[in-house]
């Protein structure tokens, strides 16, 4: 009986963690979602169009892909690790219509090819973003857009900036 308890224990543990705001945080940054009109912002600094394939990393509840997708006509591709806000996401792509435009992978960025982006939105830490950089010098191609909420890329200078948003030009020469 003891052994059952503990099991139990161990498996709620292991779920709570899965399920909440910590798994997210370990491999990235805790889940905050974009003001609609912050997204909207971040889409016309980066001037995304039908031409365009957004990454969203971290997607979270999917409103970055539904807008690039349905406002700005742009294909989008969402990463998330967290299975709830994943599972979520698959739910709001099927239920709008949008599962030719959008595709939402669970899973960990770092290890993802984010090589068909020409748009990459961000709402990361700074550390995070450190992280990324050499990610995306290698596997950008040149002239791929990276839009940063707030928080900048270290040693690099955005080429545009408003109050809140970054927008960075990643090329392999840099």
């Amino acid at each position: 009986m003891g052994w059952a308890i503990a099991i139990f224990i161990v498996a709620v543990i292991v779920i709570v963690f899965l399920f909440s705001g910590v798994w997210p945080t370990i491999f990235g940054a805790p889940w905050v979602p974009t003001k609609r009109k912050l997204v909207h912002q971040m889409m016309e600094l980066a001037e995304v169009g039908q031409d365009d394939t957004v990454y969203d990393l971290g997607c979270g509840d999917g409103r970055i892909l539904v807008i690039a997708a349905r406002k700005y006509g742009a294909k989008a591709v969402g990463i998330e690790i967290e299975p709830l806000k994943f599972l979520w996401c698959q739910v709001l792509i099927t239920v709008l219509g949008l599962r030719k435009q959008v595709k939402v992978k669970l899973g960990n960025f770092f290890t993802e090819d984010l090589g068909a982006a020409t748009v990459v939105v961000c709402y990361l830490l700074k550390e995070t973003n450190q992280l990324l950089t050499r990610k995306f010098k290698t596997e950008l191609q040149p002239g791929t857009k990276v839009v940063s909420n707030i928080f900048t890329f270290p040693k690099m200078d955005p080429i545009k900036e408003t109050e809140n948003v970054l927008l960075y030009v990643f090329d392999h020469e840099k």
